[in-house]
């Protein structure tokens, strides 16, 4: 899948570029599903960047570990989720030494939270570089219960965690890694408007 290209937008709204290469030297990437092509791709342009990358994927139902493996990265691990690899990508952001550059592709919740992760840790902003590709559902988070919902596909949604029905907004929480969603109806109750795809 090629890269996803967005509207423009409200300057919280996350931007996204083709993944750089810094060459050899020591990274850390994270993909999840159709990310894996990101970074395979950033590999055929500069084979060097593998030399000293701790590579960690999540499947998501698509089929790219061998040819992620074949790329021959120092370190490569598959995980189910995100919770279940976050240990690790923890350990890997404690353990980084000065210089290194972080690499993430895929879906929008998955670089939303990496971003905010690495951060906490101390990671410059501008080591991290992120490359959309995949889904373009959002990971939200409801602005009155503080409820996340994963993968909103439509605008408005209901909220997980408390039945509201919400907007959804560009508005981006770095901190969160999280799109924010607001009552559609608190102004006029029960007037709701129909239910869209969320458009990129």
């Amino acid at each position: 899948m090629t890269q996803s290209t967005f509207s423009p937008s409200i300057l919280s709204r996350p931007v996204y570029a083709v993944l750089d290469s810094h060459g050899a030297t020591p990274a850390l990437m994270l993909a999840d599903a159709e990310g894996a092509a990101a970074l395979i791709e950033l590999a055929e342009r500069d084979a060097s960047v593998m030399e000293h990358a701790h590579l960690i994927f999540i499947p998501g139902g698509a089929d790219y570990g061998a040819r992620l493996r074949a790329l021959g990265p120092r370190m490569y691990r598959e995980g189910p989720s995100y919770a279940a690899i976050l240990p690790r990508f923890r350990k890997a952001l404690a353990d980084a030494q000065m210089g290194l550059r972080l690499y993430l592709a895929g879906t929008e919740g998955l670089i939303g939270q990496a971003t905010a992760e690495a951060l906490a840790a101390g990671l410059p902003a501008d080591a991290i570089q992120a490359e959309h590709r995949g889904s373009i559902a959002r990971r939200m988070q409801c602005v009155h219960c503080k409820g996340v919902t994963e993968n909103v596909s439509t605008d408005p949604f209901t909220c997980s965690h408390c039945g509201l029905t919400l907007f959804v907004r560009d508005h981006f929480s770095r901190r969160l890694g999280a799109f924010q969603g607001v009552c559609v109806d608190a102004e006029t109750p029960g007037i709701v408007p129909p239910t869209q795809e969320i458009q990129p």
